[in-house]
């Protein structure tokens, strides 16, 4: 079976609140009804705030499209002022939440070993961790390949079993003008992609790439990943929508190819 071919967006904190939920609005209107979404050849899933999931789960219930989190604890209950559990987020209904990204790495210090007990706690609550890894400064692709493999490594070490997508961002493409060039994408995206499938346990666990990603690039990848994970250029509904229209033909020429 090919690997789901994914689309993800996070709107980190760039909205309010009302606009937040001006953007949900915008997207609900349009993204369920694409038909690679409608049908499930496109897995399709945004990331609002933790105020706004709520309001993501009533806009786009009864859809295939999916919500997550930015974070969430690396325990389920107990006096952790201001965390916010993968078990309450499970009960309002998100599936995908973020795990690792670099901007969490390098403002809260997080360490592989918070990455790993977060992935540990996404996976025992039946949420679908975003796994974000990436090399911190540019280098050769077969020694960013080592580097982010090692990542996700450390980070499913005895973690329950269950699906995990695995978002390629390299750290010194995030938030720039332009991503990371093809060709590298392509090295270490399949690099990738070869490693994830050698582990037990992730059946349908896919790759997808982040860091400035936005409408053209998954076309240019030519199958290399299997979708974007898109941050500031999917602010944009009508990018967002390309974003999927791309991902649609990808699935498309993966299901030719059978």
């Amino acid at each position: 079976m090919p690997a789901p071919v994914s689309v993800g967006v996070s709107l980190k904190m760039y909205f309010g609140h009302a606009d937040g939920l001006h953007w949900l609005r915008e997207v609900a209107a349009r993204a369920p009804a694409h038909p690679a979404v409608a049908d499930g050849r496109v897995e399709c899933f945004v990331i609002p705030s933790y105020l706004q999931v709520p309001a993501a789960v009533a806009a786009f219930a009864g859809s295939r499209v999916r919500v997550g989190a930015q974070d969430l604890a690396t325990e389920d209950r107990g006096a952790f002022t201001g965390e916010v559990s993968g078990a309450e987020l499970a009960e309002v209904g998100a599936t995908h939440v973020e795990v690792g990204h670099a901007e969490r790495r390098r403002l809260f210090g997080e360490t592989e070993d918070v990455v790993a007990a977060k992935t540990r706690a996404a996976l025992r609550n039946g949420l679908v961790p975003v796994l974000c890894v990436g090399e911190g400064e540019r280098m050769p692709p077969p020694d960013a390949v080592t580097e982010v493999v090692g990542q996700v490594q450390g980070a499913l070490s005895g973690a329950p079993s269950g699906r995990v997508i695995v978002a390629y961002e390299p750290v010194w493409a995030i938030g720039a003008p332009e991503p990371a060039p093809a060709d590298h994408i392509t090295e270490v995206g399949l690099g990738l992609r070869a490693a994830v499938a050698e582990f037990e346990g992730r059946d349908g666990s896919n790759v997808i790439y982040g860091g400035s990603a936005g409408p053209g690039l998954l076309t240019a990848l030519d199958g290399a990943v299997d979708g974007l994970f898109v941050g500031r250029f999917g602010h944009d509904p009508d990018a967002f929508l390309a974003v999927l229209d791309e991902a649609a033909a990808l699935a498309d020429a993966r299901g030719a190819a059978r």
